[in-house]
């Protein structure tokens, strides 16, 4: 059966990826497992001192889904930022790739699946090391895995619609510092937002990353309702659907010309 023709860049991402997945298994697996050790462990220790608890959970149990869902966000901004400017400026791959039947769309619609696919090989490792450490009490957080894919996507997408219009990467550490980081921290990876002002929690609320978190704790937590995870859902599809518009418009100017 005939490959369909978003799936052939998939594919190409798929054969170079096999090639040199050594390099890669820093950010997409040690990295977030660093992460998960220094905060769950090293830190939970403290804030669990003297049967403390963070909304209820211990710490590990409480920040090991927020890590999964920031973890796989900050790994997206790389891909999606310096990724694409690489593409279609440094290497030009994505010039060579619409010079054959595919279109921009395509190519654009290959490449997401497959940093979908990263995601969840990312999200299935950083789970399976939370588990053995006893941070994932439900068996609904094998759900984490698929809320994981979807945070990538989204946030890939919409950091790809913004690095496809630019001529350079002069902004591509301000789209860090000013987005990708406070988000990082205030969107309940470490805290819950209750701990926030009140002004400020609205803000949070509407950030992706906030509705990934809760998507991925509620699933390893147990504690999510269907109405809720719908909910969250919902919010992540909407900031998709607009990002993937954003980017299939940019992907097409920027190559078909």
């Amino acid at each position: 059966m005939a490959i369909p023709v978003v799936l052939r860049y998939t594919e190409r991402e798929a054969r170079v990826w096999l090639k040199l997945w050594r390099a890669w298994v820093f950010s997409l697996i040690v990295t977030p497992l660093l992460f998960l050790g220094s905060m769950g462990l090293g830190l939970g220790s403290y804030v669990d001192d003297g049967t403390r608890s963070v909304d209820g959970f211990d710490y590990l149990t409480f920040v090991a889904p927020g890590l999964l869902a920031a973890g796989i966000m900050q790994n997206m901004a790389g891909e999606s930022l310096w990724g694409v400017m690489g593409g279609h400026k440094w290497q030009g791959v994505f010039n060579a790739a619409v010079s054959s039947p595919l279109r921009p769309a395509d190519l654009f619609g290959g490449w997401l699946l497959w940093r979908g696919a990263l995601a969840g090989i990312s999200a299935t490792s950083f789970l399976t090391v939370a588990a053995l450490l006893g941070g994932v009490p439900s068996a609904w957080g094998v759900l984490a895995v698929p809320a994981g894919v979807l945070t990538a996507v989204t946030f890939a997408s919409l950091l790809a619609a913004w690095a496809i219009g630019r001529e350079n990467d002069g902004s591509f550490p301000v789209v860090l510092r000013v987005v990708i980081m406070p988000m990082f921290v205030f969107s309940g990876t470490f805290f819950p937002l209750s701990d926030l002002p009140a002004a400020v929690r609205p803000v949070a609320w509407a950030t992706p990353l906030w509705h990934a978190v809760e998507l991925c704790r509620g699933a390893t937590t147990g504690s999510l309702g269907l109405a809720a995870g719908l909910g969250h859902t919902a919010v992540l599809t909407a900031y998709l659907a607009v990002g993937c518009a954003l980017a299939v418009r940019g992907f097409t100017k920027r190559l078909a010309s």
